[in-house]
């Protein structure tokens, strides 16, 4: 097993406008992408516990191209109000650095 972290080349979330948030997770080479892509461990019922939302609500990409898997969801709260605790998203990613994929 390898933790997320030392396998992604970039972990990272950010806006996706007022209503969404988006997570980047890339990959240096092929192999280490088509590893963690086919362990089915980032999932969007994975996604989806993370911010307790239903996993209908994810929206989960794998762009081959870029060695690439993306998940957007929507904010708990629109970005700028009162009640948001991390208006830019960038500290929404932290809870993936740890994830275990299996294999190798």
């Amino acid at each position: 097993m390898a933790k997320l972290r030392s396998l992604a080349r970039m972990i990272r979330s950010k806006n996706a406008g007022p209503f969404e948030l988006t997570i980047d997770i890339l990959f240096a080479d092929q192999p280490t992408y088509e590893w963690v892509k086919e362990s089915g461990k980032l999932s969007r019922e994975l996604i989806a516990g993370m911010f307790q939302i239903a996993p209908e609500k994810v929206k989960l990409f794998h762009y081959d191209p870029a060695y690439a898997i993306k998940a957007s969801v929507p904010r708990y709260t629109v970005s700028g109000d009162p009640d948001e605790t991390d208006v830019f998203a960038g500290q929404q990613y932290a809870q993936l650095v740890d994830l275990e994929i299996p294999g190798r």
